[in-house]
């Protein structure tokens, strides 16, 4: 069998990328696992795995990744670090024709690049292989609760960044003290699996939409809701998850039970643009409005939720927003205000967890496939740029790129 050689790319993103597609341990078991793959690794001086545990690992640390198969990284790759033909696997964020990646998208068709992108890694039944869906559920969780607590001044937690790992992050959560509060969830999918891991280590019980909303409680609660818990169709007719997800538009938010009974929202649900926001900048003045802190782990700028005006970072991750004049002002600064967590990088919090976790899945779910064993076409499926041609399913990008 060919030798092959996969080399895992040092992040060129400002301000620094720390996690990393494959931890040192990982590319140690790809090697023993397939005796023909030879794993190295460009050096890195940002990495939440260091150099020096690559090279324990038995990984050699090159610079020089020219001669390698299949270049891995994790975000997208500088324009000007492109390599002339070579195959590249990364978050491209070019899909959705992102502004900012017009320039990498044209410069990958003119360099004969063949781009694999994490986000179209799928299932035949279009589900999502891999992502960092569950961390970015764990961090916007637990920042929820350290906003809670600098807002209420019942405790304070070090921030997720602070802590070594997931476990590191878990012991600290046991300073977590709140009162009889209620909590709304939303979504099901991998951010909300993350969030629920912090709601049951935390020790908050769990309820049914109609006890959340007509029973008292002398303890913290949360509920977790799908979206037929919230959105009713404009024409009374039964919640059909098909058509809502082809046709958002036909349905309206019924969001407001919840938002009259909750002190605190967690976000965690994806949002089309077509679907209706959950509430509207007029309902967050009513008086029965009682959401105080709101994480939003979706991040949609002015979308599902009218007070994530602004998008914020790891190191100023709250404000305020206030509903009588909808602006963004300074954090903790007036009760009336509600507190908005709006952090657009969540799994960066916490890189060496969320690289063991994302690494486990390449290796389990994408690796046999992008060596050869891949009968559902997986690689093929996800791939943007083959040779420097657009596949079939993304020429709607063609024009889009070269107009740069």
């Amino acid at each position: 069998m060919n030798k092959f050689r996969l080399a895992v790319l040092r992040e060129g993103k400002v301000p620094p990328e720390r996690r990393t597609p494959l931890t040192p341990r990982q590319a140690a078991e790809i090697m023993q696992r397939y005796s023909h793959v030879e794993v190295v690794c460009q050096p890195s001086p940002h990495r939440c795995f260091t150099d020096d545990e690559y090279r324990k690992a038995g990984i050699e640390i090159i610079e020089d990744v020219s001669n390698s198969d299949i270049l891995i990284g994790i975000k997208e790759v500088p324009v000007p670090a492109l390599l002339e033909g070579k195959t590249y696997i990364i978050f491209s964020h070019t899909l959705k024709k992102q502004p900012h990646n017009q320039v990498l998208l044209k410069t990958i068709l003119e360099r004969n690049i063949t781009l694999i992108d994490y986000e179209m890694l799928r299932t035949p039944r279009g589900e999502r292989l891999i992502g960092f869906g569950r961390h970015a559920g764990i961090v916007g969780t637990y920042n929820c609760f350290w906003t809670y607590g600098i807002r209420s001044q019942r405790y304070r937690l070090r921030r997720a960044y602070e802590c070594f790992d997931l476990a590191d992050l878990l012991t600290e959560l046991k300073k977590v003290d709140l009162p009889p509060l209620k909590i709304v969830l939303t979504g099901t999918g991998r951010v909300g699996k993350g969030s629920v891991e912090i709601l049951d280590a935390v020790g908050i019980r769990r309820v049914e939409v109609d006890e959340f909303l007509e029973k008292r409680f002398d303890t913290p609660v949360y509920v977790q809701l799908t979206s037929a818990d919230y959105y009713v169709h404009k024409d009374s007719r039964p919640f059909d998850r098909s058509e809502f997800h082809s046709h958002p538009e036909r349905y309206r938010s019924n969001f407001l039970p919840f938002a009259h009974q909750a002190d605190l929202l967690i976000a965690g649900a994806y949002w089309n643009p077509a679907a209706p926001r959950l509430f509207t900048r007029e309902d967050m003045q009513h008086p029965d409005f009682s959401i105080k802190v709101i994480a939003d782990i979706s991040c949609d700028i002015n979308g599902s939720i009218p007070a994530t005006v602004r998008a914020t970072d790891i190191e100023n991750p709250v404000f305020d927003y206030n509903p009588r004049t909808h602006q963004a002002v300074a954090p903790f600064s007036d009760e009336r205000n509600i507190t908005v967590m709006a952090v657009d990088n969540l799994p960066c919090e916490l890189p060496r967890s969320a690289s063991e976790d994302f690494g486990d899945t390449l290796i389990r779910e994408i690796m046999p496939a992008l060596l050869g064993d891949d009968p559902d076409r997986i690689i093929e499926r996800a791939t943007i740029v083959r040779n420097g041609e657009l596949t079939p399913e993304f020429r709607y990008l063609e024009e889009w790129a070269k107009r740069v």
